[in-house]
């Protein structure tokens, strides 16, 4: 009976340092992928100069002011939420949400024939589905009490 009970404390601890690893990789994670988003994000919106009429005339002006605005404030969304303890559920929103930008973005190079650029987006897509996945069953962000 007390060597049933010792193993089960064991697998307790085991899961529990699992869990703790886990949540600190994915922290990590968060913070990398929220700060490149907010890179591009910024990058989007307000392009340098001699990069405004490439852009402009590859994606248009909406839509790159749109995509820029996206993803900064996901990169918000990735980070903010857990950080708060205010709605962390919208971390995994957030994640959720640059899902459909980078497998669109994925989808774009593809088709224009950029294989470096689709690798790019589909890594950083496998990234956020991770994040996302993660953070909504496995190790999901307690709420403030």
């Amino acid at each position: 009976m007390r060597a049933v009970m010792q193993n089960k404390a064991t697998s307790y601890s085991t899961a529990s340092t699992f869990t703790r690893v886990l949540n600190v990789a994915l922290w990590v994670l968060q913070a990398l992928l929220a700060a490149l988003f907010f890179w591009h994000g910024q990058f989007m919106t307000f392009p340098p100069a001699e990069m405004v009429e490439m852009i402009n005339t590859n994606i248009g002006e909406r839509l790159r002011v749109f995509i820029g605005v996206a993803e900064m404030l996901a990169a918000a969304g990735l980070l903010l939420p857990g950080i708060t303890r205010i709605l962390p559920s919208l971390t995994t929103l957030a994640a959720a949400g640059l899902m459909i930008v980078m497998s669109s973005a994925t989808v774009l190079h593809t088709v224009r024939g950029e294989t470096a650029s689709a690798i790019t987006t589909a890594v950083i897509f496998v990234l956020v589905t991770l994040v996302a996945a993660l953070r909504w069953k496995v190790v999901p962000l307690a709420a403030r009490r």
